[in-house]
């Protein structure tokens, strides 16, 4: 099963860093790896709305997403990890997900979606938030939803923390990692 992880945080060992290693356990304790992109070490340009995927479902911008491409469409599992900024997905995230274009062009202009393979393909919603109310995480999910439809990913599962700001403030909450570690588990199981 191949499973990938995107995490979407620039700040280093993070809350959002912190999330996804416990889903990771998970999912290694199941005895399957994950394969990590740290979005903020790519080399990622902003999609350019030039219309060079539209009849080929291909980017014509040759960056770090021509490895991200390959490995989406090779994926059973795929696992979006964000923190939320002013109500939305971070900068990170968003820029690789604006460069799936190419993927719905393939999908809805060409008719070729992504083939669910073996295992169907599953995916999992990682969002932290410092606001205590969950307007952003709302906003964040809505962005990740058309994102995992695109990427030909049926199903989703959201796990979101709010009121979780100070860097390693996760490690306090009462139930975030050990959710975490179960979704792992859930995701390949």
């Amino acid at each position: 099963m191949e499973i990938i992880a995107f995490l979407g945080s620039p700040r280093k060992d993070g809350n959002t860093e912190i999330l996804l290693g416990e889903v990771i356990k998970g999912i290694g304790d199941s005895g399957f790896g994950v394969r990590i992109y740290n979005l903020n070490q790519m080399d990622i340009s902003p999609c350019q709305n030039c219309g060079g995927c539209e009849d080929t479902g291909t980017c014509i911008i040759e960056d770090d997403m021509v490895q991200v491409y390959g490995a989406i469409k090779t994926a059973d599992r795929v696992i979006l990890a964000s923190p939320i900024y002013f109500s939305g997905l971070s900068a990170q995230v968003k820029i690789m997900i604006d460069r799936c274009q190419s993927f719905w062009c393939e999908k809805y202009l060409l008719k070729r979606p992504i083939s669910e393979g073996p295992y169907g393909r599953k995916g999992l919603l990682l969002l932290v938030a410092g606001m205590k109310n969950d307007e952003g995480t709302h906003c964040g999910e809505a962005t990740a939803k058309s994102f995992f439809r695109t990427i030909s990913i049926p199903e989703h599962k959201t796990l979101s923390f709010t009121g979780v700001d100070a860097k390693g403030e996760i490690l306090r909450h009462p139930t975030a990692l050990k959710e975490a570690y179960a979704a792992g588990k859930e995701l390949v199981g």
